[in-house]
């Protein structure tokens, strides 16, 4: 009897991870839908706004800024309150909101604000997603889940279906239009996660305890953000964060605009082009931390982020459109690294107390520095010295992630046994 109990217990909690994954998923996809939409209607937007390189980053950089501020705030808010599905309602909610006011407005001004807006609402979004999905998680699919959830589904939504879905009703029906859809699929997901997602995970896990672990969390002294910034781990990934987060935004911006204007090619050659970009932001988000989990985080982080490093400058040289989207395949992998320094490693590596924060100061220092000054440094320069300069910054950043991910400790579970450990060093 004891064994069908458990082995029901064990299918139900194993459901409730295939489910929270996609709500989840879903949901994140959504908000990059939103995010990545800017971009791609740019150059329909410059019979209206004239918007130049500098204007272009700043908008993209005040998201980041409020979203950065926002991922810190709703993080530790989380951790003090013991909860975290009524601030990802919230959030879901309000990002659909702000991001169709887009739509509405008639000047830079306006549209700056509505981004602003926007990216408060948004930067919940992660860290509650993270926090929830690795204490549903079985230890042996923890990177591979949080990769789903992370890298593929922005890659999905914000890298396959927002260039094809946008470009094409920005042709139909205007790109105010294309930011009035978004709230939508916004209201459908908030109404899943209200219905559906648990404060806590059902138990019935043998390996990872998920339900005892978020119990044993909430039952735990809170951890001071000061202990949490004395680990190693967590030191590095704040580094990382704001190098990868240049690479992955000023790559984003500013590439759509960089097709069209510099290369002089169509709308439909660049948003089929963009459209590789996502094919591979969906393979390389699941593909790099599920590798991860067998061959180490840092290993992996090392590897996958040393092929980022060429993405931006095959942007530049590679002038065949057929060749630059296989190149893009191919080199695109950093947004699955996103999900190892941004949500698996620190997930491993800090108290469960002390999770939701940790994730919310790792998001917010790479969104605030990287996210925000990244764009902007990169839309100066490409009016001083040409666009290729944005490239190159965006190559830069992925580059010094390569030499500081050296100094990470390992934390997958997997190679930990292998070699005779139980835990992370701090």
């Amino acid at each position: 009897m004891t064994q069908i109990l458990t082995r029901t217990a064990r299918g139900a909690a194993d459901r409730y991870e295939n489910r929270l994954l996609l709500i989840l998923f879903l949901a994140f996809g959504f908000v990059f839908f939103d995010r990545q939409a800017l971009a791609f209607l740019a150059p329909y937007m410059d019979d209206d706004f004239g918007l130049s390189n500098s204007q272009l980053g700043i908008l993209s950089g005040v998201l980041a800024l409020t979203w950065a501020l926002a991922g810190m705030f709703a993080g530790s808010l989380s951790d003090r309150l013991g909860r975290r599905k009524p601030i990802l309602v919230g959030a879901v909610l309000l990002f659909s909101v702000f991001s169709s006011a887009s739509g509405l407005m008639t000047g830079f001004i306006g549209l700056l604000a509505a981004r602003a807006l926007m990216g408060t609402a948004e930067g919940a979004v992660l860290p509650m997603s993270q926090s929830l999905m690795v204490e549903a998680s079985r230890e042996s699919r923890r990177g591979l889940n949080m990769g789903l959830l992370q890298g593929s589904s922005a890659g999905l939504l914000g890298g396959i279906v927002a260039p094809v879905v946008v470009v094409w009703m920005a042709d139909t029906f205007g790109w105010r239009t294309a930011f009035f859809v978004t709230i939508i699929p916004g209201l459908v997901v908030a109404a899943l996660i209200a219905k559906f997602v648990l404060e806590k995970p059902p138990a019935g896990r043998e390996d990872a305890e998920p339900a005892k672990a978020a119990q044993a969390a909430q039952a735990a002294p809170k951890v001071p953000v000061k202990e949490v910034l004395k680990l190693r781990n967590v030191v590095i990934c704040m580094l990382i964060a704001p190098c990868y987060l240049t690479w992955f935004v000023t790559l984003i911006t500013f590439t759509p605009k960089y097709l069209t204007d510099e290369k002089d090619w169509s709308s439909g050659t660049m948003s089929a082009v963009m459209t590789c970009l996502g094919v591979a932001w969906v393979v390389w988000g699941f593909a790099t931390p599920g590798i991860s989990d067998r061959i180490g985080r840092r290993p992996a982080l090392i590897g996958f982020t040393a092929l980022a490093v060429c993405c931006p400058i095959a942007v530049v040289y590679v002038s065949s459109p057929v060749l630059l989207g296989a190149l893009m395949i191919l080199t695109y992998t950093g947004l699955g690294c996103f999900t190892l320094f941004m949500a698996t490693i620190p997930a491993e590596t800090v108290p469960r107390a002390a999770l939701a924060t940790a994730l919310g100061v790792i998001m917010g220092v790479g969104e605030l520095a990287g996210g925000f000054l990244g764009p902007l440094v990169a839309g100066w320069a490409s009016d001083t010295w040409g666009f290729q300069a944005a490239m190159f910054i965006a190559a830069g950043g992925a580059a010094l992630v390569v030499a500081l991910s050296f100094g990470l400790r390992e934390t997958a579970p997997a190679v930990l046994r292998r070699s005779g450990r139980t835990e992370v060093t701090a």
